[in-house]
């Protein structure tokens, strides 16, 4: 479903949550890191998981210090720093890409500093139309907030299982777009086992929130992705697609498409 140009960049998140609400679907959403395995790739990975059945693509912002994610994460965005993939790269490949699918940026903060005070107006008119940073936690920069979030793209805020209810009251508030509930503690990567308290820690966010809830971090399978669909408002799967990835773009575009399959069978 592609998004008309009377519809915003930070309103289409919403607008496709909405169809899949209506629709009574989950949303897919695959993480892929810009310039992993190489630019080319990229552009072609974002095509094909749009036909693979991706609701909304997670595009990241290669970064030298990524405290946050995992080994299979960090090594895709080492790789694509030293092929010399940088901010206005990742726009190009978006741009190039011309997916009708949501795409928001997953960045670290640096990145997106240094791209300059029109970064986000650049993002936006290369087609994206969210920005998660994962190392902005609700009142740690309130300039910086406010800058981003008077922005033109939504503005995705992480919460964690952890967190209590009026702290999630008050990241979601400060959020738009969906609210990224991390579904355990700790660094991104594949996980054998979804946490036991899961449906709990969304239940707590539902009390929290009316933006979408997707659900992210250790989600690599589909019969977790099925698990986390009967849940969630979206299913996230990072690093799983990225490892797929470095084998062949095929090998991510066969494994989006059996968490299609398994998203809309739960």
């Amino acid at each position: 479903m592609a998004f008309v140009s009377a519809i915003t960049s930070s309103e289409a998140i919403g607008a496709r949550f909405a169809a899949l609400r209506s629709a009574g679907r989950t949303a897919l959403v695959p993480y892929v890191t810009a310039g992993h395995p190489d630019a080319g790739a990229t552009v072609a990975l974002l095509q094909g998981l749009e036909a693979a059945g991706a609701d909304v693509i997670e595009v990241g912002v290669p970064f030298s210090d990524p405290m946050a994610d995992g080994p299979v994460i960090q090594a895709s965005s080492q790789r694509a720093l030293e092929q010399g993939m940088t901010f206005d790269g990742v726009l190009s490949a978006i741009s190039r890409a011309g997916v009708g699918v949501p795409i928001v940026l997953f960045s670290y903060l640096n990145p997106v500093l240094s791209a300059g005070p029109d970064a986000l107006r650049r993002a936006a008119d290369a087609g994206v139309h969210g920005l998660l940073v994962t190392d902005l936690p609700v009142g740690s920069d309130p300039a910086t907030e406010a800058m981003i979030g008077e922005g033109p793209l939504a503005f995705i805020r992480l919460v964690a299982p952890t967190t209590p209810l009026e702290r999630m009251r008050e990241i979601a508030t400060h959020g738009s777009g969906f609210v990224y509930l991390i579904s355990r503690t700790g660094v991104t990567g594949m996980r054998d086992e979804l946490p036991a308290d899961l449906p709990d820690s969304v239940a707590r966010l539902r009390q929290a929130t009316e933006l979408p809830i997707c659900v992210g971090f250790g989600v690599s399978r589909p019969e977790q992705a099925a698990s986390v669909a009967r849940l969630a408002d979206g299913v996230v799967v990072g690093s799983a697609i990225v490892r797929a990835a470095g084998e062949s773009t095929e090998a991510a575009l066969s494994l989006a498409r059996s968490l299609r399959s398994a998203i809309d069978g739960a």
